[in-house]
């Protein structure tokens, strides 16, 4: 165990929570050396590892209550100011903000119209076109959204090889396809049609059906099952 009052730039390298960081990877470190960090220093007294330790050791090390710190119940740590304060409550709220994700990300897909008001907000407006793929668990939560191509006004890539690797990496039990279309119309370019008949053949063989792909609009939206062609 290091001596509290020795700084930590006297310490080992790889016992330094940046330099420990860089070797081995941010999982290796601590929940007190991860604080560490944020705060960077301790005091002539103390450690900033050290400190962090304190810090965790009165919230009995639940991350959870520490979300609920407040800057003068921080302030009260001698070594920790405002700054450090501010600087550790900011970085439990991008880990609460992770979670909610996280849960929001795990949304159930039951119709063309989930998928609809999960991109609506972001992909009806944009003119350029983009491609992106739900990839879905078997009981279609969303497992992942991930961004396969941006293109220009007429269209865009939509690479199967890139799109089917992913979906083996996630162990998805399915995927929704879902572009946009700039200039308004819904329906399907001929080319669209060609790439949902090609993704929807290499799907069935890789047993990681497309359950839809879906041309979204500023008029609205465009579905290939709801319209049977899936």
């Amino acid at each position: 165990m290091e001596d509290p009052k020795i700084g930590i730039k006297h310490w080992a390298e790889e016992d330094r929570p940046r330099e420990k960081l860089l070797l081995k990877g941010k999982n290796a470190l601590s929940d007190a050396e991860l604080m560490a960090i944020l705060i960077g220093t301790g005091t002539p007294q103390e450690s900033a590892v050290s400190l962090s330790k304190r810090i965790l050791q009165s919230y009995n090390y639940d991350l959870q209550a520490m979300g609920r710190m407040t800057i003068p119940e921080l302030e009260k740590f001698k070594g920790i100011g405002q700054a450090k304060a501010i600087t550790i409550l900011a970085a439990l709220e991008l880990g609460r903000r992770r979670q909610q994700t996280a849960a929001k990300e795990k949304a159930k897909i039951s119709c063309s119209k989930d998928v609809y008001l999960h991109f609506s907000a972001y992909m009806s407006d944009l003119m350029h076109e983009e491609f992106w793929v739900l990839y879905l668990n078997r009981a279609n939560k969303i497992v992942a959204r991930e961004q396969i191509s941006i293109g220009g006004i007429a269209g865009t890539v939509a690479d199967s090889k890139l799109i089917f690797k992913r979906a083996i990496e996630l162990l998805a039990s399915s995927m929704i396809l879902i572009h946009n279309h700039p200039s308004g119309n819904t329906q399907p370019s001929e080319m669209d049609r060609t790439l949902t008949r090609k993704m929807v053949q290499i799907g069935n063989m890789m047993e990681i059906p497309v359950n839809d792909h879906l041309i979204i609009t500023e008029n609205g939206y465009y579905s290939f099952a709801d319209e049977g062609n899936i």
